[in-house]
C-alpha cells in the first residue's frame, strides 16, 4: 500500500491541528486568540483561507490569505533567491618556477581578477626535467604569490608538492 503525498508548504484550514491559533486578518491586524474552527468560519466568509503562517509558535500564528496566492509569491521569491546566487568557481593558472617578471605580472592581474569575481583559484607550478631539484624556487615563487595577493585573498591549501606539480589554493577574503 502506498503512502499518502507528503503535502508541501503551509497548513491551511482543516490542516491545522492545534485547537487555538493567533489570528491575524487580511490588513494585518491582530485579531488574538481564537478557536482555530472559529477562525476558519471567519476567513472562509471573506472568502479567504486561514494559512498558518509561524507553527512553532505558541500558539501558532495563522493569517487569512489565498492558498494560492501565497504559493505562488513563495515559488516566485525561491526563483528570484535561485537567480540571483553566485556560485564559486575554481580558475586554474598554471606556472613554471623561473618565470620571468613581466609574465608573472599577467599571471597576478588574472588572480586579482578571478579573486575580484568571487572565485578560487589554484595555482600550479610544474616542474620539468632537472628544475625538480631545485624545489626551492617553487616554494619561493609560491610565497610571493602569497605576499602579493594577502590583501585581496587567504591561503586555503598550503603549497605542498603532487608528483612534479606545486599546488596552492586561494580564496576570497
Amino acid at each position: 500500500m502506498l503512502a499518502p503525498p507528503v503535502k508541501s508548504g503551509p497548513r491551511y484550514d482543516s490542516m491545522i491541528q492545534s485547537d487555538k491559533v493567533r489570528v491575524i486578518d487580511e490588513n494585518g491586524e491582530n485579531l488574538g486568540v481564537m478557536y482555530t474552527r472559529e477562525a476558519i468560519e471567519q476567513a472562509n466568509g471573506i472568502g479567504l483561507n486561514l494559512v498558518e503562517i509561524s507553527p512553532n509558535a505558541d500558539p501558532p500564528v495563522a493569517k487569512f490569505l489565498d492558498v494560492g496566492k501565497h504559493r505562488y509569491e513563495a515559488q516566485k521569491k525561491a526563483n528570484a533567491a535561485r537567480k540571483t546566487q553566485k556560485t564559486q568557481d575554481i580558475k586554474e593558472i598554471k606556472m613554471r618556477p623561473n618565470i620571468d617578471d613581466h609574465d608573472y605580472d599577467v599571471k597576478m592581474r588574472s588572480v586579482a581578477k578571478f579573486i575580484g569575481e568571487g572565485d578560487k583559484v589554484k595555482m600550479t607550478l610544474r616542474f620539468r626535467g632537472r628544475e625538480m631539484a631545485h624545489q626551492e624556487l617553487g616554494m619561493n615563487l609560491l610565497k610571493r604569490v602569497q605576499d602579493d595577493t594577502a590583501e585581496i585573498a587567504k591561503v586555503e591549501a598550503y603549497p605542498r608538492l603532487e608528483g612534479r606539480q606545486m599546488l596552492m589554493v586561494l580564496s576570497p577574503k
